[in-house]
């Protein structure tokens, strides 16, 4: 599995705290409220980026970054496995309401606004703040 940056260790997950609902379906609010940022909701016709193999379900981790949404973009790039490809192609379009229908454990992290990144796993989360990706 991707480490997480220095600094930043992941958290093992025992199941869905009392203030913190991660059901799909359920809103991102709980996440951002644990990291104290204001959720920023995609709107369902805002676009992904999303690498095929994340219809894998047997493919882990599951990671996302967000840029800065921009016109129909929402911002989130969203892939699974160990590597971030540098292929051309490696990122398809996708609306984020037809996420569920790809991975729906993912959809509680898509209220963290830009700047922000996530690594998911069974049993295990690390969700981190970097500033590189208001840069870009």
């Amino acid at each position: 599995m991707v480490g997480a940056p220095e600094g930043l260790g992941g958290s093992e997950v025992q199941g869905p705290g009392p203030l913190i609902d991660r059901r799909p379906g359920a809103g991102g609010s709980g996440i951002c409220a644990q990291y104290g940022v204001t959720p920023l909701q995609p709107r369902p016709d805002q676009l992904l980026g999303i690498a095929e193999n994340v219809k894998n379900r047997a493919l882990q981790p599951v990671n996302g970054l967000r840029h800065r949404p921009a016109g129909d973009a929402s911002g989130w790039y969203i892939w699974a496995g160990e590597v971030l490809s540098d292929a051309p192609g490696f990122f398809v379009p996708l609306h984020a309401e037809h996420l569920a229908e790809w991975r729906p454990e993912v959809l509680p992290y898509l209220a963290l606004p830009p700047g922000w990144r996530f690594l998911i796993a069974p049993g295990y989360e690390d969700v981190w703040f970097d500033e590189t990706l208001l840069a870009i």
